[in-house]
């Protein structure tokens, strides 16, 4: 084409164009011109400043306290636009910033059956701590974050890592565990899966809050060396791994100060040696002071306003907090929700992918169940035999039993066993809610050739004739946990044992499957043929228990508490119990309130184990247990050699696993290390460890780095961490009571 014509088509090209660029200009000039704090490119600091600048005291104050419970009947106006979760902070629609929706949500989203929502019940937290696995964390993390976003939430309140110092605690099932690097690093990499969907993360209940009975009463007393390296160790490592945009103080009081106005908690520790530059938010009626919990760095209050309301502001008029102490709550909170993404990437309400989410409960809960006893290979079940299957249960022929309080999710259809409606809050709390997902099902679908019997196990007489008639019995058995209840003991409640014992009499190819929130005592150990440990197994539970059962999965977790032989080897044989005035009392909503806010007597219970939490006493006393931390049965068996260890910046510890069985299997092989003698440690600690998948007959080259932290030892004398002179032991093996493999480094020379 000649380039004149070129040129006339170019120039008619731009007469056409060229009055749509003059609208859009005009369109344009209309729009308002964008908000600093809005700029991407800005940190989350920069953006909160900005956005500060522009904050008046009323509206700093806003979002340093909740408005109502939305379940209590009594929401402040300006709760018109929560969600109906747990709580809810307004925002500001002219400045384009939204208010924080946050709902309970430890191994699924709560409270949805009320308005009519589905949620996914992932295997409770202890399950997943099970599985030893930082990269499936992270996805069952990331799926309670899609669907806190899909219900149109926008802030978690999971993440709880309260070590299992207690295992009677009726949270136990919450938490990840005793040991601290465990514990810290699971709960770490879930807090990472969250907060990748864009939804503020959180960590919770800081801290030594390991007891619920009289939990608003109770003082946690322990010196600072113990905290130092057990409990405060683990929200350490999570906060480091996670970067959560916000830790929850806890109810108890820590060495005579509430948790939430704890100086030492807050300010010195969390804020201040570990700089976390989140916000701190107390738990539900957690707060008691205005400014005291100011100053000791509380940043929000929840659920209401009772004490960081009209009272902060009064507080700030007269002189009694700073304005920039106020500013500095302010600016953490509005930092966190940048930092999340929870502005710039905003919750669209969706229907969940339900499909997609029960596979994954189903995965997690596949690798969550660890087999802890399989004498003479009874298991796994051949799903081809024509063989007579007896299933033996109260409610296992009709679903799976859930953990209660503000972790229970609401089973899609209400509770399978009929009693409880799920759609009534107050009704569930602290009621035992039973999954629609039936092991009797499940086993007749797993093994179509067998003939699957049931018996609920009410009458021994008849269910033992029913056993002896079997080839083999499946026993399901359960214990129910639930926040703001202890168990009374570790064994299994409604006569189970005896139903156990009276089932393996008759017959010893006898499984028993424990649905569970933590360790149980089994005086029928000895008489049964299998035992498997399945705690609260979420949405697909029953149908993963049964892949185990029959084979399709090799299973391949590993205990992250001990199971102690009896409640008489706890370090507090007796639970502690304080008396009623420091128990709570739902019967009067309104007067409990009061009295929480109040303040109920204190209730101190000693520590007095100290560093001795979970294996670290059985060891520390010479206490045998039922199984010890860390262990956990494969369908192949696995073998250990070639220990070598290099010194440097870090230690590297490397040896051999050898697949010596006859499938392919996942090994969770750990490394502990023996503290110098004169440091006054427990014999070891768990410093590192490698999950590894092992074809039949061949080997997996291990490599574990531990940093020189994890060796630290806490100086209440010079206050920090120090390396102790001299000799370490170092092991490796399948679990902390079963350590093949030792050798010793001397780091007497070594400048740590």
């Amino acid at each position: 084409m000649h380039s004149t014509s070129r040129s006339f088509l170019h120039t008619v090209a731009l007469l056409c164009i060229a009055p749509a660029v003059v609208l859009h200009a005009a369109d344009d000039a209309k729009k308002p011109a964008p908000k600093p704090w809005m700029n991407t490119k800005l940190t989350a600091d920069q953006r909160a400043d900005l956005l500060l600048h522009t904050l008046t005291l009323d509206e700093k104050i806003q979002l340093l306290h909740g408005t109502g419970d939305p379940h209590d009947g009594r929401p402040d106006p300006l709760a018109r636009d929560g969600n109906g979760g747990s709580g809810y902070v307004p925002g500001f629609p002219d400045k384009d910033f939204p208010g924080l929706q946050i709902i309970d949500s430890a191994s699924g989203v709560c409270y949805s059956a009320g308005s009519g929502r589905y949620s996914t019940a992932l295997p409770a937290n202890i399950a997943l701590a099970s599985s030893w696995d930082t990269q499936l964390a992270e996805r069952y993390g990331a799926m309670i974050g899609q669907e806190l976003r899909n219900l149109g939430y926008n802030m978690t309140l999971g993440g709880g890592v309260n070590l299992t110092r207690e295992p009677r605690d009726g949270r136990t099932f919450e938490y990840q565990g005793e040991d601290p690097l465990l514990a810290g690093t699971m709960v770490g990499h879930l807090i990472r899966g969250v907060q990748s969907t864009h939804v503020v993360g959180h960590i919770k209940h800081f801290a030594v809050n390991d007891e619920e009975s009289g939990r608003h009463a109770i003082s946690s007393e322990i010196s600072e060396r113990a905290m130092r390296e057990t409990d405060l160790l683990a929200f350490q490592t999570g906060i480091a791994i996670g970067h959560p945009g916000a830790v929850m103080c806890a109810y108890n009081r820590v060495n005579g100060t509430y948790a939430c106005e704890n100086d030492f908690l807050l300010k010195t520790v969390l804020k201040g040696e570990w700089k976390y530059p989140g916000f701190v938010i107390s738990d539900w009626l957690a707060t008691h002071s205005t400014v005291a919990a100011s100053r000791a760095g509380l940043d929000q209050e929840q659920p209401s306003n009772v004490f960081f309301g009209p009272a902060l502001k009064q507080a700030v008029e007269h002189g009694q907090v700073s304005q920039r102490e106020v500013d500095d709550h302010a600016h953490r909170v509005l930092r966190s929700m940048f930092e999340a993404g929870v502005v710039d990437d905003p919750p669209q309400k969706q229907v969940p992918d339900v499909f997609a989410h029960a596979r994954l409960a189903r995965e997690v809960e596949r690798k969550s169940i660890v087999l802890l006893r399989n004498e003479h290979a009874l298991l796994p079940l051949d799903a081809s035999r024509p063989q007579r299957i007896l299933v033996v249960g109260r409610n296992a022929n009709v679903g799976m039993i859930s953990g209660g309080g503000s972790a229970q999710v609401d089973p899609p259809s209400g509770n399978a066993i009929g009693d409880i409606p799920a759609k009534e809050r107050k009704q569930d709390w602290q009621k035992a809610v039973w999954f629609p997902d039936a092991p009797l099902d499940a086993v007749r679908e797993a093994a179509p050739s067998a003939a699957v019997a049931f018996d609920d196990g009410t009458d021994l007489a008849r269910v033992s004739r029913a056993a002896a008639a079997a080839d083999v019995v499946l026993v399901y058995a359960y214990q129910y946990m639930s926040e703001g209840v202890d168990l009374p003991t570790l064994a299994l409640p409604d006569s189970q044992d005896a139903l156990i014992a009276a089932v393996a009499k008759s017959n010893p190819h006898t499984a028993v499957v424990l649905e569970t929130g933590g360790p149980v005592l089994m005086p029928w150990l000895d008489q049964v043929g299998g035992v498997l440990e399945t705690w609260f197994s979420g949405t697909s539970g029953a149908e993963a228990i049964a892949d185990t059962l029959f084979g399709k999965v090799n299973p391949s977790a590993k205990l992250p508490v001990t199971f102690p032989r009896s409640d008489a080897d706890l370090p507090h044989p007796q639970l502690a119990s304080p008396p009623a005035a420091s128990q709570e009392d739902w019967s009067d909503e309104a007067k409990m309130s009061r009295k929480l806010l109040a303040g109920l007597p204190s209730y101190p219970i000693a520590y007095d184990e100290g560093l001795q939490v979970g294996y670290r006493w059985y060891d520390q006393q010479h206490k045998p247990v039922l199984y010890p931390f860390g262990f956990g049965l494969s369908y192949t068996s696995f073998e250990y050699s070639s220990l070598g260890v290099e010194q440097g910046n870090t230690i590297r510890v490397t040896f051999t696993v050898r697949n010596t069985g006859t499938r392919a299997g996942d090994e969770v092989a750990q490394v502990y290390a023996a503290m110098p003698s004169n440091t006054g440690e427990p014999p070891k600690r768990l410093i590192g460890w490698a999950k590894v998948h092992v074809e039949s007959g061949s080997t997996a080259s291990v490599v574990v780095d531990v940093p020189k932290e994890r060796l630290g030892i806490w100086s209440e004398t010079d206050h920090r961490w120090t390396i102790a002179k001299g000799r370490y032991g170092i092991s490796a093996g399948p679990d902390s009571g079963h350590l093949s493999l030792t050798t010793e480094i001397d780091l007497s020379k070594v400048n740590y």
